[in-house]
């Protein structure tokens, strides 16, 4: 391998679950992304914690992780991390959003951001891939792709020269690239069914989802199976500029 630099801009806080059996989100993210030779440093963005300016120029790419927060929000460490990505984005560095790391990619770069008007995605959902998408031919991804979700905001609105890449009955943009170096999926790629199904109990103790919805929810993930492997060949490939 040759030495590359990644960065973890993690904007959750650990479950202890998460924590126990995979050492954190971070340790979720290097199991998909991570290969031998490689350096992943992670950045605890939703604590005030972001790479100085002096740092982030020794980094290949970041990956901006899932929240519990509104993307929309203007909290004191949203606002340092979109001007973060600003800098990170005028830098052209590979940048890869998941979830609410897509949303604040896409506020960042002008697009809109909001709640879902179909309210809450939870479980697994099947995804179109765009077939004029250059990204997916050159892999020679399927036409749908399988990924497990876990949102109630989506972007509105595409950022000007972004283009969206992937879709689904329930959210109109799954997936946006922007340029060759800015990669959004509004899904989990990096979720088991293990976290979802944990993730979907803390949720219906907080009151966030209904206990109906929550049985509902666990039923389907008994049926369904996320394509785990196609979206690690996809995240990787794109991240790592190994097109």
């Amino acid at each position: 391998m040759d030495g590359k630099r990644f960065g973890i801009l993690l904007c959750a806080n650990d479950s202890d679950y998460v924590k126990k059996k995979y050492g954190g989100y971070y340790g979720v993210f290097v199991q998909m992304l991570a290969e031998e030779g490689e350096i992943w440093d992670v950045y605890r963005v939703a604590d005030g914690e972001l790479p100085s300016d002096n740092v982030i120029g020794l980094y290949d790419g970041f990956v901006i992780t899932g929240s519990c927060c509104d993307a929309y929000g203007n909290d004191v460490w949203i606002c340092n991390l979109l001007n973060l990505l600003l800098k990170l984005v005028a830098m052209k560095k590979q940048l890869l959003g998941i979830c609410f790391g897509h949303q604040i990619l896409g506020r960042a770069l002008g697009g809109k951001i909001g709640r879902a008007s179909t309210g809450w995605d939870i479980g697994v959902t099947k995804i179109h891939l765009s077939p004029s998408s250059q990204l997916f031919s050159s892999l020679k991804m399927p036409a749908f792709l399988s990924v497990i979700e876990c949102h109630r905001d989506e972007v509105w609105e595409l950022p000007p020269n972004a283009e969206v890449v992937a879709w689904s009955e329930k959210t109109g943009v799954e997936m946006f690239k922007y340029s060759d170096h800015i990669l959004g999926i509004q899904g989990h790629p990096e979720y088991s069914r293990d976290i979802l199904l944990h993730l979907v109990d803390r949720l219906q103790r907080c009151d966030c989802i209904l206990e109906s919805y929550a049985d509902k929810v666990k039923s389907g993930l008994a049926a369904a199976e996320p394509d785990r492997d196609a979206w690690k060949k996809l995240c990787t490939t794109f991240l790592k500029r190994k097109l």
